[in-house]
């Protein structure tokens, strides 16, 4: 059974997308390999899929993230070049989610070294329509 997944940087790792890439080419494995600016798109059979995910995972523990694909890279259903350019479905999503991995990261290293986590900025409150009068009062004024 073939299998695709996402391999994805956090922002704040220090493994780029293309160290992922020249790690899976150095290890011969019978796998489709497809940079992006997240990280890599992999495609292959699952067990060897799964072991190679093992040892990405490994070059950075906290900063490596791994999400199921549905579809293989290039396949029509989803490839830019084949439904006339734009993003693709699903990128923005992708974008969304990858600006929380800096947190992630920070909390998975936390947990890793028994840190407290850092307390949760306090919740804000909308400004009061008083305030609001005067403070465009004062900068008018």
């Amino acid at each position: 059974m073939r299998v695709t997944k996402y391999v994805i940087t956090s922002p704040e790792s220090e493994i780029l997308p293309s160290d992922i890439a020249m790690h899976i080419y150095g290890s011969k494995r019978d796998v489709h390999v497809k940079e992006t600016c997240f990280g890599v798109i992999i495609n292959g059979e699952k067990d060897e899929i799964e072991d190679l995910v093992r040892e990405i995972r490994a070059m950075d523990p906290n900063g490596i993230f791994i999400k199921d694909r549905g579809f293989p890279p290039g396949d029509p259903r989803r490839c830019r070049g084949h439904r006339g350019g734009g993003p693709r479905p699903g990128f923005f999503m992708l974008e969304c989610e990858s600006k929380m991995l800096p947190m992630i990261s920070r909390a998975l290293e936390a947990e890793s070294r028994n840190a407290p986590l850092p307390e949760a900025a306090p919740e804000k409150t909308p400004v009061s329509m008083e305030r609001l009068v005067e403070i465009i009062k004062d900068e008018f004024a």
